[in-house]
């Protein structure tokens, strides 16, 4: 089915734009700081500590991101359920920004002792406030301005996080390349940071010429808080979200941050280990969108299960491949692994979280079960990092994340199939074995 008219098909193309936009730079900054956590603020911020031990605490500040996360979702989810999807991402935006800024100027441990890691925390903290109300609003601009291949358009947003790693890699590679390996730990990794303001700026503009979804305009809003109404309408769907979402984070978590570290203390060098990280996140964009493209011809149950049991597999696969010391191996286990294993359990979620939920308890909704479940991707580099200091196993943590993915693979099957639902359709989708678009 074509798009309803050309305004339709130009709001579409400027939403999906503004969305992928938006989630690029939100993620640049938020998976910024997740690179850096790996190698540069443990020497930077926890320089008194062993190299290990603050490695744990770097990862530790990561974490404080994701927790917070839920709570941007409750926050923004409510007013975006209220007022409108537009409103709040410009405002997300706009915080994300400043605090990367600040990020960019933060004194070091060295200058002000231990005020450093409280504020880089705080801004840590509001990081994740602001991430967590922008996917959400994001993803519903795409998917309510579809009305048609909802799958697709809605992972543009999703798209965004392993373009806005691309950029965030690239930032650092670039900045340690100029400044030298000295010059990077005393300055050079701040230069990425500043450059969130020229960001800002662009993803602004492009977000100003969207307008409000159509669903959302057409929608009357609940008598009660779009919280409550989550609580009370859609609870089982509320919990098969995050379980759903929980094996794909930890498995991001894990594809993105940890193995940073990992392979740096396997003997790789920073920078191939960065490149590697890079090839794979350009693979995951690909993937994303693809994997994304044909859940809204076979369904998104089918796609998110393979990609769970294929993921359940990879994780023993991978520390071996990175042990080996073998930098095209290194490039395999992250390619396969965030490109397309992970791509698979990723790229359905942004439609398939805007189907379980009623309009008006939408932003809330999607938002609060992708974002509870994104704390796996927080916690997951700091209990692998302590796991593997306490024991000096990998393969315990192999076994870890693929009981995670396990978990979102008995979630997926116990969800209904979602993508025949309209938007428009408040009843919750819960039974499992609904027929998919054809």
């Amino acid at each position: 089915m074509a798009e309803a008219d050309p305004r339709s098909r130009t709001q579409l193309r400027r939403a999906v734009l503004s969305s992928y936009l938006g989630s690029v730079i939100e993620y640049y900054d938020f998976l910024l700081y997740a690179t850096a956590s790996a190698v540069v603020f443990a020497k930077v911020f926890f320089s008194t500590l062993d190299p290990l031990v603050g490695t744990v605490a770097s990862f530790g500040t990561l974490a404080t991101g994701y927790l917070a996360r839920p709570l941007g979702g409750v926050l923004f989810g409510h007013f975006g359920d209220r007022v409108g999807r537009k409103k709040m991402l410009v405002v997300t935006m706009t915080l994300m920004g400043v605090v990367s800024v600040l990020i960019g100027v933060l004194p070091t441990y060295a200058q002000i002792g231990v005020w450093a890691p409280v504020l880089l925390v705080l801004l840590r903290v509001l990081q994740g406030v602001a991430v967590g109300g922008e996917w959400g609003g994001a993803v519903l601009m795409s998917a309510e301005h579809a009305t048609s291949r909802r799958g697709l358009w809605a992972s543009f947003t999703n798209a965004g996080a392993p373009s806005g790693m691309v950029l965030s890699t690239a930032a650092l590679a670039g900045a340690a390349a100029v400044a030298g390996e000295d010059g990077f730990l005393t300055w050079g990794w701040r230069i990425p940071f500043l450059l969130s303001a020229v960001l800002l700026a662009v993803g602004l503009f492009v977000r100003a010429r969207v307008e409000e979804t159509p669903v959302f305009a057409r929608s009357t809003g609940p008598s009660t808080p779009p919280l409550l109404e989550v609580l009370r309408r859609h609870p089982r769907n509320l919990v098969l979200s995050i379980g759903i979402g929980f094996g794909a984070f930890v498995a991001q978590g894990v594809l993105t941050t940890f193995v940073i570290a990992y392979a740096v203390q396997a003997g790789f060098a920073r920078q191939t280990v960065l490149n590697a990280l890079t090839v794979s996140s350009v693979a995951a964009i690909l993937g994303i969108i693809g994997f994304a493209a044909l859940s809204d011809r076979v369904g998104r149950r089918p796609v998110v299960l393979v990609g769970a049991l294929a993921m359940t597999v990879w994780a023993f696969l991978l520390f071996p491949l990175v042990d080996s010391g073998s930098t095209a191996l290194l490039v395999l286990a992250v390619v396969v692994g965030q490109g397309i294993v992970h791509a698979a359990m990723y790229g359905p979620l942004a439609a398939l979280y805007t189907e379980l939920f009623s309009t008006r308890a939408r932003y809330t909704g999607a938002s609060l079960g992708y974002q509870v479940a994104g704390i796996g991707a927080g916690l997951g580099p700091v209990v692998f990092a302590s796991v593997l200091q306490g024991t000096g196993s990998a393969l315990l943590v192999s076994v870890v994340i693929a009981a995670c993915c396990l978990l979102t693979a008995g979630c997926i099957l116990a969800t209904g199939e979602t993508s025949r639902r309209g938007l428009d359709d408040d009843t919750p989708v819960t039974e499992p074995g609904r027929a998919p678009v054809a």
